[in-house]
Parts: structure tokens; C-alpha cells; sequence
């Protein structure tokens, strides 16, 4: 464990009231960059470039972010329907991806090298450091074997960020209540704080519980914060979240997507094949939906009134959507000093102007 500075922790800080910025979405920045490839989503950068994640977790900590989050999760597609064949895929399939590169032993190694990093990063900037745990794709309910091997996995992971000093675990992107609780119970092991957020495609979870239902269970389990992550835009988790504030009585959690879903087209994956671009390929044209500085700004005004204290932003996000975030509830973040200024002593054709009027003056 770190023998790190001690600092306010999250449960402190939920405890007071305070609201707690959180800085996600690495996969598709790290993509953007040059420096992961979209479709087999192996995480090589924490090997072969590790000066780039540490550089993104300073940048979202100068951004605003309260949070360093180790990039450890691995990427799941949700609309995979696991099969009685296929129970051990993810947690295979995450190796193999780092076989294509020939790591297949390095899984550890590289998960232990994000968590190092995150802890050097928060313990320099005064941030808290977490980790997550996601959806593991080994779950089938009612199957021992597979929620043996579930149960296996989160605790592995688990161990990992308690021997590097994690300050709170995240379980998130999780579809199922049943491997949601499992994802708690392994966190409450190791007696760390428990952030859990659900994501589904569907109205309900996939074993099909309303999210105000899930949440509700997973808050009376010991969770020491609840919501949704991912998958959503702002536009189409907010209008849950209000259902959700309604039921659940302790901390709230939102991280959506910065994309521009709507009732019509109510996540992100939904977007692909129409409107701007309007490729097949999944993700391909994401860019041309993402949301506004303003609209991000809206959706932090939104959740503060809602009472969400645990405000964040997952795939799409940068570092200027985070300062957005931060500024909106009041901080004043390091990245200030460069917000945007476009006022009139900015503007190129009112400057010209003001200078031919002082030239015909004189």
C-alpha cells in the first residue's frame, strides 16, 4: 500500500455534500491519438507507450478531474450474447488480444503498470485514485462454473489495486444486477469504497430489473455511490436519473457519452449507419455526434440539480469537455487560465474595424 499523503477521501466527501468530478472515456481518446486500434481494442499503449497514459491523466486532473482512474478496464461489446460454449471468453479473449502482440503473459504486468502510474499521478496532483472493474462476459446466471470463474476474476483484479494503494474501486458498464453484486461483494472484500454504475442497451438491466430496482438493491448492499455509465448520452440518462433520485436516497453517479442520443436513437451505439457520415462500421462516425461545449455544460447544470454528486463523462471525452464540466460547478481548474475569452477584444473584424476608425481619426 501507498504510504502516500492522506487526503479527503470519497466516502468524506460524499458524506459532505461535495461533488466529485470524474474524468473517463481513455479508450476512444487513446484511439483518436493514434495510439490504439478501434475493432481489437488492445490496450499495448500501457506497454509501449506509457508516457502517453500518464500524460492523459495529468491532462484530465488539470481539466478538473478529483479522480485518477487507472486505464485497466478491457473493452466488452454489449450486444454479445454470451452462449453455453463461450463462458470463459472474455476473460480468455483478454488475453489473446495481447497474444496479437505477443504478451499473452503480460496481462498482470500490464494491469499493475496503469495502477502504478494512476497512484504517481494522484499522489502528485492531490487526487484520489481509482480503479474499475467491468462487465466480464464469463457471467451466465444460474451457471456455478461461470459464476465461479466471474467471482475468480473481479477478485483478481480486485487484489491488483488494493496491493498498488487504490483509493476506491468503480464497477461499472455492468449489464446484469447478479454480476453487478458480485462486483460489489469482491470490492467489500477488501474493504474498499464501492462506486457502481449500470449500462444496458435496454430499458431494464439484462436480467431484467428496472435500473431504479438494481440501483436501489445494489445502494441497501453497501455501495457507497449508484448510476448509470456509458452507453447514453446526456440527453437520454438524465431522464432516468431523475427516476433513479426519486428511489435511491444516497450519493448518485453519471457518466454519460458525449454523443447526441435522443429519445429516437437512445444510445451510442444506435447512432451507427445514420445521420452525419452514416458508416456501418460500429463507432466509425461517432465525431460527427458529439455534443456541444454548451450542451455539456447543460448536462452538468442538470445533474447538480438533480443532486448527482458523482458527475463525470465516459467514451468521447476530452479534456476540454472536463474543464466544461468543472467550470459549470463552480471550480476553477488550472486548465482555466486557457478557457476560451472570444469577446470583442478577440475579434479580428471588430479589431480591423476599430483600427481604420483610429487610422481616418488621425
Amino acid at each position: 500500500m501507498s504510504t502516500r499523503k492522506a487526503i479527503k477521501g470519497l466516502e468524506e466527501r460524499l458524506k459532505d455534500g461535495e461533488s466529485i468530478i470524474v474524468a473517463e472515456g481513455y479508450l476512444f481518446e487513446f484511439e483518436r491519438r493514434g495510439y490504439l486500434q478501434a475493432g481489437a481494442f488492445v490496450p499495448e499503449i500501457v506497454l509501449e507507450h506509457p508516457q502517453i497514459v500518464r500524460q492523459l491523466y495529468e491532462e484530465f486532473v488539470h481539466a478538473g478531474s478529483d479522480i485518477v482512474l487507472a486505464f485497466t478496464a478491457s473493452v466488452v461489446d454489449l450486444e454479445y450474447t454470451v452462449g453455453l460454449n463461450d463462458i470463459f471468453l472474455q476473460y480468455y479473449a483478454h488475453r489473446q488480444k495481447l497474444k496479437l502482440i505477443g504478451r499473452e503473459d503480460d496481462l498482470e504486468k500490464l494491469n499493475r503498470k496503469a495502477l502504478k502510474m494512476a497512484r504517481e499521478v494522484a499522489d502528485e496532483t492531490g487526487t484520489l485514485m481509482a480503479a474499475s472493474l467491468s462487465k466480464t462476459m464469463a457471467f451466465i446466471a444460474r451457471d456455478s462454473e461461470a459464476i465461479a470463474e466471474t467471482k475468480k476474476m473481479f477478485r483478481e483484479q480486485v487484489q491488483w489495486a488494493y496491493e498498488e494503494g487504490v483509493d476506491f474501486m468503480v464497477g461499472e458498464t455492468l449489464s446484469d444486477l447478479e454480476e453487478a453484486m458480485y462486483a460489489l461483494e469482491a470490492i467489500k472484500e477488501f474493504g474498499l469504497p464501492a462506486v457502481i454504475t449500470l449500462s444496458s442497451l435496454g430499458d431494464t438491466t439484462r436480467d431484467n430489473h428496472p435500473y431504479t430496482e438494481a440501483l436501489k438493491k445494489l445502494e441497501d448492499a453497501g455501495a457507497d455511490a449508484v448510476g448509470l455509465n456509458c452507453i447514453r448520452g446526456p440527453a437520454t440518462m438524465l431522464p432516468l436519473m431523475k427516476e433513479i433520485r426519486d428511489v435511491c436516497k444516497g450519493p448518485l453517479c453519471a457518466l454519460p457519452v458525449v454523443y447526441r442520443t435522443s429519445p429516437d436513437l437512445p444510445s451510442m451505439q444506435s447512432l451507427t449507419g445514420v445521420g452525419p457520415g452514416g458508416s456501418n462500421i460500429r463507432y466509425f462516425d461517432l465525431p460527427a455526434w458529439q455534443c456541444s461545449r454548451t450542451e455539456i455544460q447543460e448536462f452538468a447544470r442538470e445533474a447538480r440539480a438533480i443532486g448527482i454528486q458523482y458527475v463525470g463523462l465516459c467514451c468521447g471525452n476530452a479534456s476540454h469537455y472536463i474543464r466544461e464540466v468543472a467550470e459549470t460547478l463552480g471550480r476553477s481548474p488550472p486548465a482555466s487560465r486557457y478557457s476560451p475569452d472570444m469577446g470583442a477584444r478577440h475579434d479580428p473584424t471588430l479589431l480591423a474595424n476599430q483600427a481604420e476608425t483610429s487610422l481616418r481619426k488621425t
